[in-house]
């Protein structure tokens, strides 16, 4: 018991905590990253050839970064008509000067304008080229955005457009006519579930489209108010009006000069028209007045 009492009684030195302090790393600045300041180098490399298009046709077996200072040029030519492309963007040498447009664009125009015969092909783009100045001067023309014309295309499992030029006319189509014109598809015009354009169309395509469009209902009409002071009129006397909003879905004018997909910044008012013998859901009805309300 002494020998307890003794031992509570002394103090009892206390345990020192270890106290692990975690290093903090060192903070990385906003101007000199820490991969800037530790790189990983690149080990040099002899390549076998240093032309660009042969590392693409065939590229090494080894992995390689090779930096061009200089852009290069691809020749796109077809026939007569002389084209190169860089960075994506092609520029054409017609007879009224050169023209820019999207690399992918004059891709596919190579092979729809051509008519079996790449000596057409400078005259029909030249001609396709002044249609499209004159629709751009147009104030109530304009093209609208790739994602209502998906939409469109998806519900109504449209086959044909109708309306634009080659050089607009979206890629989303088996089938692209102005009227009785053939811009691409199949050489006989048939009956067919198609979106139309309507501002994008002549007086005279408009009637020649006119008995189709009074003598079947697989079709569905995009315009501009045709009435006075932005009011809704009938473009026929068999429509029936669906939807209608002030959306951003029309492309800026020139859109095409460079395959940007932005669309004109301010709003414009555009309905949807069906055929009046046509039958439509309110869920259909609502997706699409939804799409034309889409700010994006």
């Amino acid at each position: 018991m002494t020998a307890i009492l003794h031992t509570w009684g002394e103090e009892q030195p206390e345990i020192a905590q270890v106290v692990k302090i975690k290093p903090s790393p060192e903070r990385e600045r906003f101007s000199v990253p820490h991969a800037a300041r530790d790189p990983q180098v690149l080990k040099d490399r002899n390549l076998e050839t240093e032309d660009i298009f042969e590392l693409i046709k065939n590229p090494p077996e080894i992995g390689a970064v090779r930096i061009f200072e200089e852009p290069e040029f691809w020749d796109t030519s077809i026939g007569p008509v002389q084209a190169v492309t860089t960075q994506g963007i092609a520029t054409v040498y017609l007879p009224s000067g050169p023209l820019s447009m999207d690399g992918a664009q004059w891709h596919l125009l190579k092979h729809t304008l051509t008519n079996d015969d790449p000596h057409s092909l400078g005259v029909n783009l030249q001609n396709e080229l002044t249609r499209q100045l004159k629709l751009d001067k147009d104030k109530q023309h304009r093209s609208f955005s790739w994602k209502l014309l998906r939409t469109l295309k998806s519900i109504f499992h449209a086959t044909q457009y109708q309306g634009d030029t080659a050089l607009t006319t979206p890629p989303l189509f088996k089938n692209a006519r102005r009227g009785a014109e053939r811009t691409w598809g199949d050489e006989i015009a048939s009956a067919q579930p198609m979106v139309i354009n309507w501002p994008g169309l002549t007086d005279m395509e408009k009637t020649e489209l006119s008995y189709t469009l009074s003598t079947t209902n697989k079709w569905i009409l995009l315009t501009h108010p045709l009435g006075a002071k932005n009011k809704s009129q009938p473009p026929l006397k068999e429509s029936l009006m669906i939807a209608r909003a002030e959306g951003k879905c029309s492309r800026h004018k020139g859109w095409w000069r460079e395959g940007k997909d932005e669309l004109a910044t301010h709003s414009m008012t555009t309905e949807i028209w069906i055929s009046s013998r046509g039958q439509i859901s309110e869920a259909t009805r609502t997706a699409l007045q939804e799409a034309l309300e889409e700010d994006d």
